[in-house]
């Protein structure tokens, strides 16, 4: 994404991560007078500021660029507040206690509030429609199937397994960023895609036309107890096509049949790539000339 290697994009956080923590070690051991005594410290707090503000738009910056997890900033934001706090009450600096307190607190909130419970997503493209469109902005509940620290990686605690119809987000084998798409197969399901219909087991998905408009037809389908409605494209040619899925492994498709980049390209995705699901549209935002609106604002099915 814009040309730029993950792996660069890493390197220059983890530099900014770190001169934002020398910003921080400075700025204390001034407010203690244990070094830069000759200088002011209104104007020592001011330089430190202005480096560790950029370093902190830098660090926002890679994220986006890279697609990465801003969790990893709201983390620092909490430790390096903390340690600001902790330093306070060492020294008993009322202070420094003060102003560690007073960000440790949002950054810490935001940060449990993000990793755990919800966390917010927006659609770049068009493979789930008609359900979410390209700026629909959407909250992903993260505890769906389980409690985790981390993107990927097994679940804590609490979780339940993945239902077919599922809305999953997830991290794809073959690339950093999530995904979204719905989830229609499960560990040793065969899956088979013959004349734009889809076979569970040897059984369709049953189809309702909705409406149909120049060659774009739009399909209401039966799934595993979930009404959900499909998109497909009369002109696209499909062959046919059959998949067993393996252990552990899950089957996702988007809704946009004829415009999705999923599993019938790329593979499976482990049971441990799941983040969560999208449970809600809270605002749309096409472009950036327009303005956000809250019309679709709902629960997706």
């Amino acid at each position: 994404m814009f040309g730029l290697d993950k792996d660069i994009g890493n390197l220059i956080i983890i530099i900014s991560v770190l001169g934002i923590l020398t910003c921080v070690c400075l700025w204390l051991l001034r407010s203690l007078n244990l070094i830069l005594k000759n200088y002011d410290l209104k104007e020592v707090e001011n330089y430190l500021s202005w480096i560790g503000v950029s370093l902190a738009f830098l660090i926002l910056l890679m994220i986006f660029v890279t697609a990465g997890d801003l969790g990893i900033l709201l983390l620092v934001g909490s430790l390096v507040s903390f340690l600001i706090m902790f330093a306070g009450l060492i020294s008993k600096n009322v202070e420094i206690t003060r102003t560690g307190r007073g960000w440790f607190l949002p950054f810490f909130l935001i940060f449990i509030l993000r990793t755990f419970l919800f966390e917010p997503y927006q659609i770049p493209s068009g493979s789930m429609m008609p359900g979410l469109k390209v700026g629909d902005f959407i909250l992903v509940k993260k505890f769906t199937y389980g409690i985790k620290i981390n993107r990927t990686g097994p679940s804590l605690a609490f979780g339940k397994d993945p239902e077919l119809g599922d809305v999953v987000v997830f991290i794809p084998p073959h690339d950093h960023r999530p995904f979204v798409k719905r989830l229609i197969g499960k560990s040793g399901d065969r899956i088979t895609y013959i004349n734009k219909k889809i076979y569970i087991n040897g059984k369709p998905i049953n189809q309702n036309l909705l409406s149909e408009e120049d060659n774009l037809r739009i399909y209401e389908e039966m799934l595993d107890n979930k009404t959900i409605q499909i998109q497909q494209i009369t002109s696209r040619i499909n062959y046919p096509e059959e998949w067993i899925v393996p252990e552990n492994m899950y089957f996702v498709v988007g809704d946009n049949r004829d415009n999705s980049n999923d599993s019938r390209y790329w593979g499976y995705v482990p049971r441990e790539n799941f983040m969560g699901t999208a449970d809600y549209i809270w605002m749309s935002w096409e472009c950036w000339t327009c303005l956000p609106s809250f019309k679709r604002a709902g629960k997706i099915n």
